[in-house]
């Protein structure tokens, strides 16, 4: 019994000074979502996105893993079936050395085919050039799931749940979806560590939660030596 689940979202980047985009003061309060972050509006305005994605790599490829990437990735170093699934774009849970990400809604460090979703290739630096193309010949775009597109990844990271042992949630607020329903795949058995100040509406998880309020930087470190100190 040591397989750990950990999914986590923006409140463990935001540790590392990246803007969350629903916050009070995210980004979602600069920029309309209809501008940026839907298919219609790459259509629209396919420079304003590059533009705005490119603002985001660049923050991204400023900041640095914080305490709570780093445990986490101690964790799966010491217990190799520990797999991570995350919300977030940035790159800062492989920068710690976790391997084998599951990014639910895309990664900033990368481009994709405008015609296939799952068709991506690296980007190096922070910088798209609008009008650059994929191998098959469509226009690239930023590799981000905009809103109401499908989420490719999300059948792979409801089977990885299905077979935790123990999930472990980290820096989400349970509002966005399908990401948060990934907790009705976990076992009925499975318990759930939820490490975020907030408090979200736990509903049927209420008592298998075991909720840490603090921040993932202070929360995490100590669950993951916890943990360790378990199945060690």
């Amino acid at each position: 019994m040591n397989k750990i689940v950990v999914f986590t979202g923006a409140g463990i980047s935001a540790e590392s000074g990246l803007g969350t985009f629903r916050d009070s003061d995210g980004l979602w309060e600069k920029y309309r979502v209809e501008d940026i972050c839907t298919h219609e509006a790459w259509e629209r305005n396919p420079q304003l996105c590059v533009d705005f994605y490119n603002a985001r790599r660049r923050d991204a490829l400023n900041a640095q893993p914080n305490a709570a990437h780093l445990a986490i990735a101690r964790l799966q170093q010491a217990l190799p079936q520990t797999r991570i699934i995350t919300q977030n774009i940035d790159d800062l849970h492989e920068r710690a050395d976790c391997t084998d990400v599951i990014h639910l809604h895309g990664e900033i460090t990368k481009l994709r085919s405008s015609v296939n979703e799952t068709a991506t290739v690296p980007l190096q630096g922070w910088e798209q050039h609008y009008g650059d193309r994929h191998p098959d010949g469509s226009l690239l775009r930023p590799y981000i799931v905009f809103f109401n597109e499908g989420v490719p990844y999300f059948p792979v990271a409801c089977e990885i749940a299905s077979t935790a042992d123990i999930l472990v949630v980290v820096g989400t607020s349970l509002n966005v979806y399908p990401a948060a329903s990934l907790l009705q795949y976990a076992p009925s058995d499975c318990p759930i560590y939820f490490v975020d100040p907030g408090q979200p509406e736990f509903g049927i998880y209420r008592n298998r939660i075991t909720h840490i309020r603090q921040k993932a930087t202070i929360g995490v470190p100590p669950l993951v030596e916890q943990l360790l100190h378990s199945y060690l």
